[in-house]
């Protein structure tokens, strides 16, 4: 998998441990991830980099999802976001089944590359739950908290 524009071409030999993922590295018949991005790209093994997704005006964290280089390559050029399913084994459009879209803002790397932060405006519940976010269910007491 590759985060991104698909990194097919310049970045799958770098992708090594990633070979298994080959198979979705693929661009869709068009240009494939940005090599200077690409480049910049810290993916687990199996290719994936983690997409922090937050609200794009109040800061709230929506969801994390999982993206490769064909990901965000197809989240750059459709400001849609796109992810990479590692239950179902292919990629999904936000929005596509449920109607609740993510129309991408912004989209940033952190300072290792190895976390994508995107700013969207989410449409409906960000969660496959059907809450806002991902982060509403299941809050955790801090009991050390000054």
């Amino acid at each position: 998998m590759t985060p991104g524009l698909g990194l097919r071409g310049a970045a799958a030999g770098r992708q090594g441990a990633a070979a298994g993922a080959a198979g979705r590295c693929g661009t869709i018949g068009h240009m494939a991830l940005d090599p200077k991005i690409a480049d910049r790209l810290k993916r687990t093994p199996d290719g994936l980099v983690p997409a922090i997704v937050q609200q794009h005006d109040t800061g709230e964290v929506l969801m994390l999802a999982w993206m490769d280089d064909e990901a965000l390559h197809r989240t750059l050029t459709t400001g849609r976001a796109t992810y990479w399913s590692r239950s179902r084994g292919e990629y999904w459009v936000k929005g596509d089944t449920s109607g609740h879209v993510q129309w991408v803002r912004h989209v940033a790397l952190d300072c290792d590359g190895d976390t994508v932060l995107l700013k969207v405006d989410q449409v409906g519940a960000a969660c496959h739950t059907g809450d806002r976010t991902c982060f509403d269910a299941d809050v955790l007491d801090v009991t050390g908290a000054p």
